[in-house]
């Protein structure tokens, strides 16, 4: 399998030797199942082109909404149609769902979310399609206890867009409940709650991010949970590139190895690469908990989307480590294996432009195609209507990856709407990177893309344009290694964030150090 094909254990050594490897998905995004745009059941056939799990979620209730405040009275009103579209839909969305799941290729969770003031929102996710119906309440502790009456061990529920102030549905530490929640989203397209500090800040019209809003804060108090990363994508495209994602590290495709997964915060924020990130002590990795230790030694493997920039070890809250690719290489795989990264898009604002073609390589043999398709960039019911592309499509014809996309022109100098594909590949001395773009051929050495990137358009100034990116050697985007840490005591925690020089990133769940409990 070529399409999205599982990263080979000469990659990932460690996380093979844990018997695990690494799954990619989206358990929190939305659709017109209640007051997103996009076709629901085109929503589940858009996250399987770049997908391993999906959930695509449901707005359900918010008990404290502000009725009574005739200002917000246009936000009320679409929230109230919103609630009413999905509980009329909700059980007889389970027979899309059913029809999208394809064990061992693409599983699907059912999902839908409580807003709250006090408490801030909540994911609700279920394990299973037997149509179990929807459980609301008006706080994690009356939901934890409605979940556990209705469906024991097989429900969970998730803060989401954690950022923003207590009050304004952000977080509530205080109400945060571990049993209830195996992690927090930190990362959507509301922007990035790792600490105050983000190049990626909350724009949305709700509000900044409040530093006690944060995973840094949480994780400062005590808590003990897991991170995940979701587009939180209103316009029915699961996985919308850059948006945020998450990894989960499971034995095999199953249903029930993601859930216990999950369960047990095996589990990494990204933003839309598909990076493998593995944090390990001894033989407990990311979410795990560690017994007080001396001489305790971080392993980390990595394998990313790009090349890599840095791989940060944050220890109890500060940068404890920063590991360089290139001042300290350290390869896994073979020199030769490489990463072709092509992006079409740009042009006149406003416009967008249909792209066509295949791409391959010529003396080298390509080994995966990831996608990296985007959605539209409409949030409210308010911002506009579905733009009605067509559905991304996406192959591999034997010889060459190839394509059908719709990327609308960048709407200003700081948003991306680019669509793309990278191939994973070997590539001899004399290779070739050849491809049609829309009745355009490329024809590029790739000694001339390791020297740098390559552009076009497909006309004058203003037009469409491609871009196929500069080729990272092996030693840029793999790691692996360990780092010392020494002496381990009991309450402190240790996390991976690695960052690309393209920007995207990833940050692994915590690992905890926890005195062992008596009896």
């Amino acid at each position: 399998m070529i399409l999205n094909a599982p990263l080979p254990e000469r990659l990932r050594p460690l996380a093979a030797a844990l018997g695990l490897r690494p799954f990619h998905g989206d358990i929190h995004n939305h659709s017109d199942l209640s007051y997103g745009h996009g076709s629901f059941p085109d929503a589940l056939t858009k996250a399987a082109l770049q997908l391993d799990f999906a959930s695509v979620t449901g707005h359900a209730h918010w008990p404290d909404m502000p009725v009574d405040d005739p200002s917000v009275a246009h936000i009320v009103d679409f929230h109230v149609k919103g609630f009413a579209k999905l509980r009329a839909a909700w059980p007889g969305h389970y027979a899309a769902l059913r029809a999208a799941d394809d064990p061992g290729r693409f599983t699907v969770f059912p999902g839908y979310e409580i807003h709250s003031f006090a408490h801030g929102d909540y994911t609700i996710l279920y394990a299973d399609l037997d149509g179990a119906a929807l459980c609301l309440a008006d706080s994690p502790a009356e939901l934890h206890a409605a979940l556990r009456a209705a469906m024991p061990g097989r429900a969970f529920a998730f803060p989401h867009h954690i950022g923003y102030r207590q009050g304004a549905r952000g977080i509530n530490w205080e109400s945060f409940n571990p049993a209830l929640s195996p992690f927090v989203e930190m990362i959507s397209m509301h922007g990035c709650a790792e600490g105050s500090e983000s190049d990626r800040g909350y724009l949305h019209s709700m509000g900044p991010v409040d530093g006690h809003s944060t995973m840094a804060h949480g994780l400062a108090r005590g808590h003990l949970f897991g991170i995940v990363g979701n587009t939180d994508h209103h316009s029915g495209f699961p996985g919308s590139y850059g948006h945020g994602r998450m990894a989960l590290y499971a034995a095999r495709h199953d249903r029930a190895a993601f859930w216990a997964a999950m369960q047990a915060r095996r589990t990494n924020a990204l933003t839309g690469d598909r990076v493998h990130l593995l944090a390990a002590i001894g033989g407990t990795l990311q979410g795990g908990i560690v017994p007080p230790q001396t001489d305790a030694a971080l392993q980390i493997e990595a394998v990313a989307g790009g090349a890599i920039d840095c791989i940060d070890v944050i220890r109890n809250g500060r940068l404890a480590a920063r590991i360089s690719p290139a001042l300290t290489p350290a390869p896994i795989g073979p020199a030769d294996e490489t990463l072709i990264h092509l992006e079409m898009g740009w042009g006149a604002r406003r416009r967008s432009h249909h792209w066509q073609g295949r791409i391959g390589v010529d003396g080298g043999e390509v080994l995966a195609v990831e996608p990296r398709f985007r959605g539209a960039e409409i949030v409210s019911p308010l911002e506009g209507q579905d733009a009605g592309h067509p559905i991304p499509e996406v192959g591999w014809d034997g010889a060459a990856a190839t394509f059908a996309v719709t990327a609308e022109a960048n709407p200003n100098n700081v948003t991306p709407a680019m669509q793309g594909l990278m191939l994973r590949a070997r590539l001899g001395p004399d290779a070739r990177i050849v491809a049609d773009l829309g009745g355009q051929r490329i024809d590029i050495p790739a000694t001339r893309l390791y020297e740098g990137a390559k552009t076009g358009n497909l006309g004058p100034i203003d037009s469409p344009a491609w871009r196929l990116h500069q080729l990272p050697r092996a030693r840029d985007w793999q790691w692996q290694g360990s780092v010392s840490l020494g002496t381990l005591h009991a309450g402190e925690t240790i996390y991976l964030r690695l960052r690309q020089l393209s920007g995207q990133m990833a940050w692994t769940s915590p690992i905890f150090c926890r005195a062992a409990e008596a009896g």
